[in-house]
Formats: C-alpha cells, structure tokens, sequence
C-alpha cells in the first residue's frame, strides 16, 4: 500500500477560488478562519494524516476487532492515535468554542475530514459520530444534558454513536420497538436492542455516549410516535465524574467486508435492571432530532466517498508510474511504465475528474452550511439552506456511487495484482462499498431527492438552481476557447430540466413510475452538479483570484480536466434523462413474479 498525500493544491484552489472562503470569513462567528490560519490547518492535518493515520489502515484492516469477554478490543495503535488526536483539537474542529471546539466553517472543517477518511476511514467514525451527536446535542437537549456531556463530546474526551436501527426494522424506523418507560427521577428506562451501531463499544474513550431512538407508552404508531435519548455506558455523577456501569452492553460484533478497524456492534439495553436514559427535545420529536445528526453524517459520508476515492486514485498513479509492462500500442516501444498506455490515462483520467467534481461539489456544499449559519442576510441564509437541503442526497448518494467506479478502476489499473490483497488496492474497494448502503441507501438518498425535495416543492429549488448553472454556461461561452465547455453544460442542463419537468408532470398521479426512476435521476443531478462544478473551477483557473499563487501548468491542467469531464463523462447526462422515464415506465409496470 503507497503512503497517502493530502491534495492540498486541489483544497486550496477549490476553498479560495471556488467555495468563497474569503467571502465566508467575513461572517459573524467566521473571522478566524484568515488565510495563514488555514494554510497551517491544512498542513498540519496533512502531516497527521499521512504520520500516524495511514500506517494504521493497513494493519487496523488486518487486525479488527474482537469481543473478549463482553469487551470490545480495536486494532493496536488505535487508542493512541485517537488520544493524539483528541489532544490536537480535531474532533472539535468546526464545532463550538463554547463547548471546546476550534469554531472553523465547515468549509475549512471538510478538506481536514477528507484527509482522515483517505488516510484512515474506519479509524475516522469514531471522531466523525462526535461531531453529528454534539450538534443534535447543542440544538435539541436541556441546558443541563449540554453542560453534562456536550464538552466531553466536542473534545472528544468521550465517544458518541447513533442508535436508530433494529433487527426487525432495518431502514424502516417506523417499526423500532426499543420502549421508554418514564421514572419517578425524570430519567426513562430504555429496554429494546439495537443493530450495525458503529463504535457501539469500545475501550478507547472512557465513557460513550449514546443517542437511542424509542417510543414512550402513550406514543402514537409510525415515526410520529419516536422520541430521543440520551444513554450513557457510565452514569454520570453530579461534580461530573463517572459513576455506575450504565445497563448498556454489546452482545455481538459484525463480521464485515470492509472497514474492519470501526467495530459495528449488536447494542442490548435494559437486560437486567434496565438502561437508564434521559429525554432530548420534546416528546415524539426524535426522528426530528436525529436528522440534524442523521444530516450531518450524511455529508459526513459524501466526503467519505471523496477521501477514499483520492486514495484509492493516489496508490493507482503511483503503481502505473512504476509498473513496467508490455508494448507501447503507438510507438512500439518495451520497457515503459503502464501509465503510457492510452488506456490507463484514461482511467486514471477519469477517476481524477469524478473526483475533482465530487469535491468541488461537497466544499461548495459545506460553504453553503456556513452562509445558512452564519449569514446576517436572512435570504443569503434562506437560499444556501434550501441549496443544503436539495442536495444532500446528492453528496451522499452520488459521490459514494461515483467512488465505487474509481476503486473499480484502481483495481483495474493493477491488473492482476488488484486482485491481491498485498497491494493494499482491495482494501480500499471493500471498504467504499459501505458507504452507498449506510445512513440510507442509495435508494433511499433518490426517494428523499425525489419525494421530499422535488414534488413538495414542486421543484422550485432546484429551477432556482438550474438559473444558476446556466449563469455559469454564460460565462463560459463568452470565455476564450471554453465556448464547446459551455455547448456541453447547455446541454446537460436541459437534459436536468426534461427529466424534472417528466417528475412534476407524474408525481401526484404516476408516483410508482417517478420512484422507480429516482436513482437515474439522483444520478443525473450529480452529473450535472460535478460538471456545473467543474466549469466553474475552469473559469477559476482561467482567471484566478491570486495568479501569483498557483503554478501555471497546475491551473492549465484544472482547464483540461474539466473539458475531460465534459466530453467523456457529462455526456451520460442526456441518457441518464433518457433512463428516468425509461426505468419508470417499465419498472412500475413489471409484476412481482417478473422479478
């Protein structure tokens, strides 16, 4: 396996010429992200990444985990690194300086999450479930839940999870039965078990705190009647050391295709006396709740999908830059690496497009969370939300479906020795294969983008949306030599603007035929959205906002990359728009017994 480098000429150039970090700065509560701060976060998060992170991948994935005596073990070297890490101030890196955290946009916050999900994916969920439990945490729970446990949380002095699923219930929370029986103290007796609980257990924090989804006795059937809790390993004391082992075990660990350093663990609570919890929020408001975290892990995945994409493309380059084999088809020449063969350039060419469009989209994504934040201007804040909120499926569904394709293509660049676990190129191919399925399906990202977006709306965000890319073709074609970019990006645009005028026009009366086009489209809009991104990082590298600060080669090379993806992969656009009526026309119609 090669050693990970952080990309940080592609995070620089997206952050300042394309995410708008100079205009985010300005925000309340953004000041101190100025340019030197962020250099310094970007490298020294760089040098951990590839210090002490990387080396572990390997020999965590070879290791695992184990359940010893009720006790889960992580791989050696895990406790420490994550001490270090805890002690660097990462986990709290955008989250709030009054619970301990550093307060950085998102936007800075995202490029440093990609380098730990490259380096160390399974190793990253334990951090990455802090960040999602302190924000439900800091929006929903009592004062007195938030000075109890937000701090420990946001410095990452104790570990987090979510507990949604159940053996019976699987995606469907409508079905949990995990129960909430209220006590004479105020707490509530959890008794139910939970299922695929990522760090559900482990010994590298000294206490993990649970948020668990459950119904009270009088709650109402379906989603309408969950309500979230707070479920601590170890009961917390009053001057906030810990007190009792909580009724909280993990009775199994699942034995997986990937990420084998993260335990994913069967969760009992309530077996014996009964797991003592407290509320956050209002009653039968959980799943509520537990959207914002749910919210945040989401994006938290996309860029998942990002980070073990680019590693997956880092160790491909490097073994086709020393991989001597065959003949040279154009000139005949022996003896030269694979990386002159037109078709390896090819591969390598298009795993470094999808995922240069991939991050463009997530790190403009991320700025946008700021703006709906931290804005002042309240229409500035009302748009950047919607934009949030119409495209994270987006960023979950199709940048985790797109790292499929360039771990696929990595292996194929090795050859024969992709299929050998020593390389090290495997692991990256099982590991990304969990990152389409959790916190919703691909399936379900298309139903939410669909259902919950488009047709409540009756796709209004999105029009607004397409106003904007359109502004981008405009500036292209009134660019020197980028008019053909501009012809592609027309053209996908309107291929968008069919399929979603063939969405509104069904909805209401033809939903089973929208619903089984939901993921061609999900995938179109995120073709369209990485080709929009990658059009605007042309015209940015045309003519960036500090020239002096990029190396003109490097600029001409962003040029070239986005007119690659145009031609080679945007293309797919119009047939995906094809698909959507295609798939939803015939899909619906088959019967049970077809299939």
């Amino acid at each position: 396996m090669t050693e990970y480098t952080a990309p940080l000429a592609d995070m620089r150039f997206l952050l300042n010429e394309v995410a708008g970090l100079a205009a985010i700065a300005q925000l309340p509560g953004c000041e101190e992200a100025t340019p030197d701060l962020v250099d310094a976060v970007l490298e020294e998060a760089g040098k951990f990444a590839s210090g002490v992170l990387a080396p572990l991948n390997s020999s965590g994935d070879r290791a695992g985990c184990c359940l010893d005596d009720g006790k889960v073990i992580t791989p050696p070297g895990w406790t420490e690194a994550y001490r270090q890490f805890a002690a660097g101030g990462w986990v709290g890196l955008g989250l709030s300086p009054e619970y301990g955290g550093q307060g950085l946009p998102k936007c800075v916050a995202t490029p440093v999450w990609e380098m730990w999900f490259s380096a160390n994916t399974a190793f990253t969920m334990l951090p990455q479930l802090n960040t999602g439990e302190s924000e439900a945490i800091l929006l929903a729970a009592s004062d007195e839940l938030k000075a109890t446990y937000l701090q420990k949380l946001v410095t990452g002095e104790w570990g987090g999870t979510m507990n949604l699923t159940e053996p019976q219930a699987g995606s469907d929370l409508a079905a949990i039965r995990t129960r909430a029986d209220p006590q004479a103290d105020g707490s509530y007796r959890i008794v139910g078990q939970k299922i695929f609980i990522s760090y559900g257990d482990h010994e590298i924090t000294p206490n993990i705190v649970h948020l668990v989804l459950a119904r009270l006795p009088d709650a109402p059937p379906g989603v309408k009647g969950i309500s979230m809790f707070l479920v601590p390993k170890f009961l917390v004391n009053r001057d906030g050391s810990l007190g009792a082992r909580n009724d909280v075990r993990c009775v199994g660990l699942e034995h997986k295709l990937g990420i084998h350093g993260s335990p994913t663990c069967a969760m009992s609570f309530g077996a014996n006396e009964g797991a003592s919890g407290w509320i956050i929020g209002e009653p039968n408001r959980g799943l509520e709740y537990m959207f914002i975290m749910m919210n945040e892990a989401r994006f938290g995945v996309g860029v998942q999908g990002v980070g073990i994409g680019e590693r997956a493309y880092q160790q491909a380059l490097a073994f086709a830059r020393e991989r001597v084999q065959g003949r040279d088809a154009v000139t005949g020449a022996i003896g030269q690496p694979i990386i002159n063969h037109p078709d390896v350039k090819r591969m390598l060419l298009t795993m470094r497009a999808r995922i240069m469009a991939a991050r463009a989209l997530a790190y403009t994504a991320a700025g946008w969370f700021d703006v709906a934040r931290h804005s002042p201007d309240k229409t500035a804040a009302d748009k950047a939300k919607r934009y949030v909120d119409l495209l994270m499926p987006v960023v979950k569904g199709w940048s985790t479906e797109l790292c499929q394709q360039v771990c696929y293509d990595a292996i194929q660049v090795h050859g024969g020795m992709g299929f050998v676990e020593e390389t090290g190129i495997a692991q990256h191919y099982r590991d990304a294969r969990i990152i389409t399925i959790y916190e919703g399906t691909t399936g379900i990202q298309a139903n939410d983008l669909v259902g919950r977006k488009l047709l409540r709306e009756n796709g209004a965000t999105l029009r607004e949306l397409i106003v904007e890319m359109r502004g981008v073709a405009a500036e292209l074609a009134a660019s020197d030599g980028m008019q053909p970019l501009a012809t592609r990006l027309e053209e996908d645009i309107a291929a968008l603007e069919r399929a979603l005028d063939w969405i509104l026009a069904n909805g209401r009366d033809r939903l089973a035929a929208v619903l089984a086009g939901a993921v061609p489209f999900l995938n179109l809009l995120g073709t369209v959205c990485g080709s929009w991104q990658l059009a605007r990082v042309a015209l940015a590298a045309a003519k960036p906002a500090n020239q002096d600060a990029y190396d003109p080669d490097y600029l001409r090379g962003l040029q070239e990359l986005a007119r690659f993806h145009a031609h080679a992969l945007a293309v797919q656009a119009p047939a995906l728009a094809a698909a959507i009526v295609g798939a939803g026309e015939t899909a619906a119609a088959f019967a049970r017994e077809s299939c």
